[in-house]
């Protein structure tokens, strides 16, 4: 990954919004907190964005 850290999911910089920093599959990647339960509920919905995320199980709900 080269540039400027952006949101994964929405490409807003470090300039825009707080950045949450996470490793995956060997490669750095960021993503704003508004982004992060998208990840967390959703993640095939990052297909395309994120290596392998249409695979990824969401999150159990136990409310």
């Amino acid at each position: 990954m080269t540039g400027k850290p952006t949101c994964l999911a929405c490409d807003r910089s470090q300039d825009d919004v707080p950045l949450v920093s996470l490793v995956y599959q060997g490669s750095p990647h960021w993503i704003c907190p508004q982004h992060l339960p998208l990840l967390i509920h959703d993640p095939a919905r990052l297909a395309g964005k994120l290596d392998g995320a249409e695979t990824m199980e969401p999150a159990e709900h136990h409310d």
